[in-house]
């Protein structure tokens, strides 16, 4: 399958797109919610779905190990266990398994790491990666790649750009072995420096992928050295195809980033933060747990029209929070997902008028200028 992306219109660099693929288009700019375990937390397809969402992310690694291929295979793919219609994107595992570097041993062929389940040596290869997100069917897979550390000296980020690079290869001709379910992307590393990101994108584009990402961000780096790689990095990416920045997701990141010529977004922290009572306002994130909304009637936020604002106050979800009902869990996500996916759907508006820069300017001045205390 081959990925169809069109530019509808541009603001600048960026970008209002459309991506077409397996399972559907994905209009573009665009957020994935985390479905790591194949599920988005406390969200139903439906949900999801009535939220906006178009494409979710699922994880390799943590799939691989519970339930394993064998069981996700007998239900025919990804999508049909987790009742899923729309595209799936698969990350390759590669960044699990960088953030288990207590665990894990890296050479040529792969990595070898302890199961985080119950301690059990296991091997991650490309073709092992490969194989797994072929038997997952996801719309996207990407490219097992080797996370470059942050910080990392000069000499430790070209070893590791180059090795990705190597596996990148070889992640292209196992996958393009036999009928692919969807389509492969590769994943531009090199840490902080300018000239590994140049070499990793020439080497990712001699294997003439239908997609890109921007890896080995959001791992610690300062705001200021992020949006510098992008500056350096983006406007070198082809125009005809989509831009992927994994796992960079406050809401003022995903601005800049788009600002910047992104297309596609993931990150844990909408449902992450609802979990522990912090929801995404007009005004700023507030801490449902503080004592302050005890007795608040209001909504989370006045300006929103999701489920949760229309029907229950702060104080209720209070109340489920410090009760730990799972109703407070749910409705605090629904919360957040529909503040990301709105926000996104206000993004794809200004672009395609014209004025998202302006936007954009207003936006994040809003969020940089000075706040109460949190609530």
């Amino acid at each position: 399958m081959t990925a169809l992306f069109d530019v509808l219109a541009t603001d600048g660099a960026a970008r209002r797109g459309r991506l077409t693929l397996a399972h559907g288009v994905v209009e573009t700019p665009a957020f994935m919610p985390v479905g790591t375990y194949g599920t988005v937390k406390a969200m139903t397809p439906e949900e999801l779905e009535a939220l906006g969402a178009e494409i979710v992310l699922g994880n390799t690694f943590h799939l691989m190990l519970r339930p394993g291929t064998k069981v996700i295979a007998a239900h025919g793919d990804l999508h049909r266990f987790m009742h899923w219609r729309r595209p799936i994107l698969t990350d390759s595992g590669g960044f699990q398994v960088f953030s288990l570097a207590k665990l894990r041993r890296i050479d040529e062929a792969g990595v070898r790491f302890r199961s985080p389940i119950d301690g059990a040596e296991v091997r991650l290869t490309p073709e092992i990666s490969m194989d797994v997100q072929r038997t997952l069917g996801s719309d996207i897979a990407m490219a097992f790649d080797d996370c470059t550390a942050y910080p990392s000296t000069h000499a430790a980020a070209r070893e590791s750009m180059e090795r990705s690079m190597r596996w990148a290869l070889r992640c292209r001709d196992h996958y393009a072995n036999g009928a692919a379910p969807g389509v492969l992307f590769g994943i531009v590393q090199g840490g902080m420096y300018g000239d590994l990101r140049r070499a990793s994108l020439e080497a990712l584009l001699a294997l003439e992928l239908p997609g890109l990402a921007v890896g080995g961000l959001a791992v610690g780096e300062p705001e200021a050295e992020r949006l510098r790689v992008l500056e350096e990095l983006v406007p070198a990416m082809p125009a005809a195809r989509p831009r992927y920045l994994m796992g960079v997701g406050r809401p003022e990141d995903i601005v800049q980033a788009v600002l910047r010529g992104i297309d596609l977004f993931d990150c844990v922290m909408p449902t992450r933060h609802a979990r522990n009572g912090h929801l995404f306002t007009s005004g700023g994130v507030i801490n449902i747990r503080n004592a302050v909304h005890q007795e608040d009637t209001s909504p989370v936020d006045p300006s929103c029209a999701c489920y949760t604002c229309r029907n229950w106050s702060r104080a209720y979800l209070r109340h489920l929070d410090r009760c730990n009902e799972i109703l407070g869990s749910r409705l605090a996500t629904i919360h957040n997902l529909h503040f990301y996916l709105d926000l996104m759907a206000r993004i794809r508006a200004h672009i395609a008028a014209g004025d998202f820069a302006a936007f954009a300017r207003g936006y994040l001045a809003d969020r940089a200028a000075p706040a109460a205390p949190v609530a």
